[in-house]
């Protein structure tokens, strides 16, 4: 493998110098080259001089100098910028060229984990597309394809294979490593990664270092609590797993090196990988696993979608040998690994994206491609790692860009991750009991929120032991407070409005869904002057491709602290889901929030059993899995202070309010509105 990258790098050193292809490309192929021979400079200094020995200054340097094209405006005239190439190039062309850039930058990354098969594969897929420039004017863009459809197709049996193994092998420790062996207070380790350091890694990890342990120690336990009670309350045995997978942002090391102390008293060892980078592995512009900052998120949106390029229905059907394959040689792993532990974090300024026409899409077919993927690849998954016997648990922290209040923000989300889950049961269970009387309920806005939604219920036939709400306090969900349920999907009807959400970290604005029989049949959004133009937007990133999903959860949020927090700070529009689900009623289109476990037994802590986890849909299961499940689950939360009424109507019509002009009127949930008061809100 050494002498493979030697080689290619020896060839890629002289293109600098060429002038073997037209002029016009010349410019492209010289400076990508020369990107390449600044990442083979970076292989050489770590086998000379490692981190370690290198000052901040130097690290920092090298940090945004490998970054800084994509960065800023430099971007806009960046080869990594599809507008910009198809400009140069015509749009096959440019966006083939884009792409080809756009992957060898994931050569940062495999430089500081040292994986010189990664950096080979990618110098000699440059080269290959390079020698068809050469001696010809116009270089013939089919076989320009089709040599990236088999640097797909050859290569998925290492890119995806080895995902996998990182999934679930706590061996592959290179990220472990460096947190558990570093001195966290030297902030160069931030540069050890190879992620971009914004001032938002940065600026956390200096906080983070100016908080006593006691308080590191509260952090870490409320999240890895949170995971075992996930266990303990879905009735799994967590003693017969050893692998935790944790996901982070850069900046958290501290919580994360506690955590992981934790979760070894448990018996868990945890495996930590990187968020994918290149287009074989990636799952449009989601980060799952460990991340830096994002250097440009629009540059990110731009190439979500560049598998259209070489994604057909054979390459779909050979990484799925892949994943079988590698799932099969690591199947005693798989069957002992217990699911992810997710922290997340939020307060960046809300990103609304351009939609570029230059940038790679997906045919309608690859849509479908897309979709089926998607479905095959978690049935398999489920196969190796069982949802009946898999868990989680996710919490969210502040970034410093969130705003000058930031220490103190981050004070207030400590708190509100650590309420008290004890008052919040018992208030909750008032809530319940009333909703388990219910036919359905009725939410309605107020103002220009104009929801007016009908949520049928699960019929229970033994009330005395069965329940149709889950009394959710902090488990697997930090922070405490919502109660929700599978609603029935025949009988909801009507419209769910938003003025403002950020969903996987993109704004839409004026959301609107259309619900018959729980399904989805129309939406839309002003995000775009162009009406079609935000169709697609929601079809691409909130229904992941499907024709339409449905209503997956209904709940009711009860944390009006986190609220009142929100409105404070006014930092609404940059809380997460996670927590801005707590804050009014959500709606979950996708998958139940028991897909793949509904088997399993769950209870309240009143010993009732929670019956509603199925719908029409997810029953289906027990025909063809298949048809059950669409591998997502989005929650849309309506504000209070955007809401007339939440009422349950029972079968005689009889109807209870629950909460009223964006307050709880239920008796026993007096509590809830003590925020409001106290903020004078």
């Amino acid at each position: 493998m050494n002498e493979r990258y030697e080689l290619a790098i020896e060839r890629i050193r002289s293109i600098v110098h060429e002038d073997t292809v037209a002029p016009v490309y010349r410019d492209y192929f010289q400076k990508v080259a020369g990107f390449i021979l600044e990442i083979d400079a970076i292989k050489n200094r770590l086998e000379k001089k490692p981190n370690a020995e290198c000052t901040l200054e130097e690290l920092k340097s090298e940090n945004e100098n490998i970054y800084r094209d994509v960065t800023g405006e430099m971007y806009e005239e960046s080869f990594a910028n599809p507008a910009y190439t198809v400009k140069l190039f015509g749009k096959d062309l440019g966006q083939l060229l884009s792409f080809l850039y756009t992957e060898i930058r994931g050569e940062i990354p495999y430089v500081y984990e040292k994986r010189t098969e990664y950096l080979a594969i990618c110098n000699e897929l440059f080269i290959e597309i390079y020698n068809c420039f050469e001696g010809v004017e116009i270089p013939d863009y089919k076989e320009l394809k089709s040599i990236v459809y088999w640097y797909a197709s050859d290569y998925c049996d290492v890119f995806l294979a080895d995902r996998i193994e990182e999934q679930l092998n706590p061996e592959a420790a290179f990220a472990t490593d460096i947190i558990m062996q570093s001195d966290l207070t030297d902030l160069r380790y931030l540069y050890y990664y190879g992620e971009y350091v914004s001032e938002n890694e940065w600026k956390t990890a200096m906080h983070l270092n100016t908080l006593p342990q006691q308080t590191i120690d509260r952090m870490a336990e409320v999240y890895t609590e949170g995971y075992r009670k996930g266990f303990e309350l879905a009735g799994i045995d967590l003693s017969k797993k050893s692998v935790v997978n944790i996901r982070y942002q850069l900046g958290f090391e501290r919580v994360i090196k506690k955590a992981i102390e934790n979760f070894a008293a448990m018996g868990l060892r945890p495996s930590i990988y990187r968020a994918a980078v290149s287009a074989v592995t990636k799952k449009g512009q989601h980060k799952i696993g460990f991340c830096g900052g994002s250097p440009n998120k629009q540059y990110e949106y731009d190439h979500r979608n560049d598998q259209g390029l070489f994604m057909d229905k054979k390459l779909i059907e050979r990484k799925l040998d892949v994943m079988k394959n590698a799932y099969e040689q690591h199947k005693e792993l798989a069957a002992k690994f217990a699911g992810p532990a997710v922290m997340e974090v939020f307060g960046e300024e809300p990103f609304a994206p351009l939609q570029k026409a230059e940038a790679i899409s997906l045919s309608e077919k690859q849509e479908q491609l897309s979709v089926t993927y998607d479905s095959k690849a978690g049935q398999l998954t489920n196969q190796y790692i069982k949802g009946e016997e898999r868990s989680f648990t996710i919490i969210a922290y502040p970034v410093p860009e969130i705003g000058e209040q930031y220490e103190e923000i981050f004070n207030e989300i400590i708190r509100i991750n650590t309420l008290d889950a004890d008052l919040y049961a018992r208030i909750q269970q008032a809530l319940i009991d009333a909703l388990d009387k219910g036919e359905y309920v009725h939410i309605l806005g107020k103002g220009k929120n104009t929801t007016d939604l009908k949520v049928q219920l699960y019929h229970l036939n033994n009330p005395e032991k069965e329940t149709i709400f889950e009394n959710c306090v902090a488990d697997v969900n930090i922070p405490v407070g919502e109660v929700f349920t599978s609603p029935v999907l025949e009988g909801t009807d009507g419209v769910l409005y938003v003025s403002k959400v950020y969903l996987h970290e993109l704004q839409y604005k004026d959301l609107r869904l259309e619900f018959k029989d729980g399904r989805i049949t129309d939406y839309s959004c002003s995000n775009f002057e162009d009406a079609e133009e935000g169709k697609k937007f929601i079809k691409s990133n909130l229904l992941h491709n499907h024709d339409t999903l449905p209503m997956g959860e209904f709940a009711i949020g009860t944390n009006t602290t986190a609220y009142v927090v929100g409105k404070k700070y006014q930092i609404e529009d940059k809380l997460p889901i996670l927590i801005a689900e707590k804050t009014g009623p959500h709606f979950a289109v996708g998958d139940t929030c028991y897909s793949w476990s509904e088997e399993n037994k769950v209870y309240n802590r009143d010993g009732k059993e929670i019956v509603a986890k199925d719908n029409s849909i997810s029953i289906l299961r027990k025909e063809d899995v298949s048809k059950a499940y669409f591998h997502c689950h989005t929650d849309i939360t309506i504000p209070y202070d955007e809401l007339a009424e939440i009422s349950v109507v029972q079968s005689d019509g009889t109807k209870t309010t629950i909460l009223k002009d964006g307050r709880f009127v239920l008796e026993g949930t007096e509590p809830l509105n003590e925020p409001f008061r106290d903020d004078c809100l």
